[in-house]
């Protein structure tokens, strides 16, 4: 069973008797039934009655209901209502648009709009490199998907994925102050979408893609990065692969192991799997395995997907044949980003001495990071609610704000390799532990250290 989370966090009105224990009964009682209770307010005080508010973390919707009826089940007490707070952020959606200059008067009007806006467009016209310094281009991005693969619950088309889509806008602009649209494409359609994107470049600084199922997301990645002037990155890829590779410069400290000495097995080889595998070889990884559905990618296999025949010809020096399972023993790192429950204990217990098991699947990790922990040294997931969370959010937003400031439109390897540095050297060595090898999406200081990253990496290459 799940462990109750605030993603499945209600809040149950209760109509009470007013005497002294009833709400240490109300929370007594939501316990007893596996709500994890995180706020209990009166709200309304009467002679013989009260209004509770009671907040609680659930697993799910069919734990809610046994919440509420554990409590409906008390003598005097009725739930007047119960209210889904997840549902309830979501309401009219997490975004809006303010300006961000005064409209006080026909002065300003006139300035803003027309007649005086006239001359900022022909000045546009005249030079469109101004749009970048004149207009939200200057710091506003597309986060563009089609929403066939949206978190783990895969093709569940572009309105389903916009939830997902103004959550990264949010964090972009939380994090590193840039200005994020959600661009959901009603479309799967490869060429229609490099069309679209390229149509509605002039009024962004750069291209977030998000969510696009592989192999057509590498195709629309490649392309866009061709044909626009703009920075085009697939968080899918390049953000999971900078922070995996920032959490493993850590981990493998704690551990006393070089990158280029430790045999490494990655279970997925889609977006994120062949980002991260070409970003460990960067790094100077020399024994990669990289393991599909159907086991190790090897150089004896036909491969017709050009992602896999890269796989075959850049990893994997033993030649290892074999079943993702087989490929786990004696390894040094497990990096999971495919599904869940694909490994069992036995098979971390297989893996070498001081193990590092990065188990990303979310919301099920390819391992219970419990059981994980009692043969690996160093265990991290991509959830919130164990230590080690390798998450995204500590890559992206920074990484668009170095690219804004830098007015660069190409990415590089070592913009991804200064990235990563940048997370992991977060992390102090009197802060680093077994527990600890990531610093906390909270951390105030990460998005804008790893702008500076980038910053550094073109200026360096101008010299």
């Amino acid at each position: 069973m799940a462990n109750p989370g605030p993603g499945n966090s209600i809040t149950l009105r209760i109509d009470a008797p007013s005497n002294f224990s009833v709400t240490s009964e109300l929370a007594a009682t939501a316990a007893a039934a596996g709500a994890v209770i995180t706020a209990l307010d009166v709200v309304e005080s009467h002679p013989t009655t009260i209004v509770v508010d009671l907040t609680c973390n659930t697993t799910g919707e069919e734990h809610a209901d046994e919440v509420r009826a554990a409590i409906d089940a008390l003598e005097g007490v009725s739930v007047r209502l119960v209210s889904d707070r997840t549902f309830l952020m979501h309401l009219g959606g997490k975004l809006e648009v303010v300006p961000s200059v005064p409209l006080r008067n026909r002065d300003d009007l006139s300035r803003a709009y027309t007649p005086g806006v006239a001359r900022v467009c022909l000045a546009i016209a005249e030079d469109k490199s101004k749009a970048r310094k004149l207009t939200v281009k200057r710091n506003t991005i597309a986060v563009v998907t089609d929403g066939t693969a949206v978190l783990g619950l895969g093709d569940i088309g572009p309105e389903a994925a916009l939830p997902v889509m103004e959550g990264k806008a949010a964090l972009f602009k939380q994090f590193a102050n840039v200005d994020a649209w959600p661009v959901c494409l009603d479309t799967k359609d490869t060429e229609e979408i490099i069309k679209i994107v390229k149509a509605i470049a002039p009024v962004y600084g750069g291209v977030n893609l998000e969510d696009i199922a592989a192999p057509r997301c590498f195709e629309i990645e490649a392309r866009l990065r061709e044909e626009l002037d703009i920075p085009v990155f697939h968080d899918d890829q390049h953000g999971t692969a900078i922070v995996t590779l920032a959490a493993l410069r850590n981990a493998l400290k704690v551990v006393g192991k070089t990158i280029g000495d430790v045999r490494i097995v990655v279970s997925g080889v889609g977006a994120a799997g062949n980002a991260i595998v070409q970003l460990l070889l960067a790094e100077g990884a020399v024994d990669i395995v990289a393991c599909g559905r159907n086991g190790a990618i090897n150089r004896d296999e036909e491969y017709t997907d050009a992602h896999r025949i890269e796989l075959a010809e850049t990893t994997n020096p033993r030649n290892f044949k074999g079943t993702l399972k087989e490929a786990v023993v004696d390894a040094d790192v497990f990096i999971g980003v495919s599904g869940p429950n694909v490994l069992d204990e036995a098979d971390i217990a297989a893996m070498a001495d001081d193990a590092i098991v990065f188990a990303m699947a979310n919301p099920t990790p390819e391992i219970d990071p419990v059981i994980a922990s009692k043969h690996a040294a160093v265990v991290a997931t991509g959830r919130s609610d164990f230590p080690n969370q390798i998450n995204n959010v500590l890559a992206f937003p920074g990484f668009f704000r170095g690219l804004l400031d830098a007015g660069v439109s190409d990415i590089t390897p070592p913009m991804l390799v200064a990235a990563a540095g940048a997370i992991a050297e977060r992390v102090a060595d009197d802060e680093l532990n077994a527990s600890f090898i990531i610093p906390s999406v909270f951390d105030p200081q990460v998005a804008g250290a790893v702008a500076d990253a980038i910053v550094r990496v073109v200026e360096s290459s101008k010299e």
